[in-house]
């Protein structure tokens, strides 16, 4: 996708802090907090959802959030787009509370919808106009045709667009009040890895020109990708918040064994070097330790000890996805 050119036009008149819709002239500077959420609560049935949750989002910021089914992170969104009331806490949001102040906040942000959220038979230019008609000061909605590659569907009707080029569509949506702030939930789901990677270059697009991004993603090489930085829910409790960067890095590194099967978990864990040790899969061994070179004599000992010729040693760090399991591990059910 050629985004650069397109996405200057789609914000050229929308700067952080002005309004969309109803916009008063002169309006103040969009705060240094894009979004505030100190204690959220949010209680269905008797069980807390989200308990007790906090972060900040700063202008300009890409912050992903993840979490395993039922985290809670869909319901925070939910709160944020002020589509759910909160049960406790304080929520804020480019400093209006999203439901005393839910208009003048819709006029500034833009939603990502979920399929369903269209009529079946709308065009895919008529539904951006349409979406174009609620704001004083929209993108044109061709150059956001442009932007996300639909130029040559825009007469389709919904029904009849791919998974992925209905998640296109929903960005040129989220986009087209010129937002300050956009919620992008699972935005490249569907899609192939051409358009994929061609939609995170979108994202950077808005983020190098001072759009606020709060990303929700099952992928996690794209959290890893894009976002400056990194909450992790479970449970309805923050477990992480970091870069990528930091998350992944610790203090440890991984050794990854791959090795013909029948070494003994006994004998890998009682390494000296190995702080744990666990079968990714058959075969495969992955080690934390704090001595890595230490591990590898170790290992080579054990391997010509045990009359076993390794297939492959990798050395590296844990990545996101194993730090995400490891720490949104559940205990098995009795």
């Amino acid at each position: 996708m050629g985004h650069n050119g397109a996405m200057s036009e789609v914000l050229a008149e929308r700067s952080p802090g002005t309004s969309g819709a109803g916009a008063a002239p002169g309006a103040a500077q969009a705060p240094e907090l894009a979004i505030l959420v100190d204690g959220l609560v949010k209680t269905y049935g008797g069980r807390r959802v989200v308990d007790g949750l906090s972060f900040t989002v700063t202008c300009g910021e890409i912050l992903a959030l993840l979490g395993p089914n039922g985290a809670g992170k869909t319901t925070t969104v939910e709160v944020l787009e002020g589509y759910r009331s909160a049960d406790g806490g304080r929520v804020r949001v480019l400093g209006l509370d999203p439901q005393r102040e839910a208009d003048q906040l819709r006029a500034r942000i833009g939603v990502m919808l979920q399929e369903g959220g269209l009529y079946r038979a709308i065009g895919v230019r008529e539904a951006l106009r349409l979406f174009a008609s609620y704001y004083a000061h929209p993108a044109d909605p061709d150059h956001l045709l442009r932007l996300v590659e639909l130029e040559d569907a825009a007469q389709r009707r919904y029904r009849q667009l791919s998974g992925g080029q209905k998640r296109r569509l929903a960005l040129a949506l989220a986009l087209v009040g010129r937002p300050e702030l956009v919620f992008l939930d699972e935005p490249t789901i569907g899609m192939d890895p051409q358009a994929r990677r061609a939609t995170w270059g979108i994202i950077r697009g808005l983020r190098e020109r001072g759009v606020t991004v709060l990303l929700t993603t099952h992928y996690l090489e794209e959290a890893e990708q894009l976002a400056d930085r990194v909450a992790i829910v479970d449970r309805g409790h923050l477990v992480a918040l970091d870069t990528p960067e930091g998350l992944t890095r610790g203090d440890a590194t991984v050794v990854r064994l791959r090795a013909q099967p029948g070494l003994q978990p006994a004998r890998l864990a009682a390494l000296p070097a190995a702080l744990a040790v666990h079968e990714e899969r058959p075969g495969w061994h992955v080690f934390e330790t704090r001595a890595a070179s230490d591990l590898l004599v170790e290992l080579a000992t054990l391997l010509r000890d045990s009359g076993v010729i390794p297939a492959e040693i990798r050395i590296g760090r844990e990545s996101l996805e194993e730090v995400f399991l490891r720490l949104t591990e559940r205990e098995p059910e009795p």
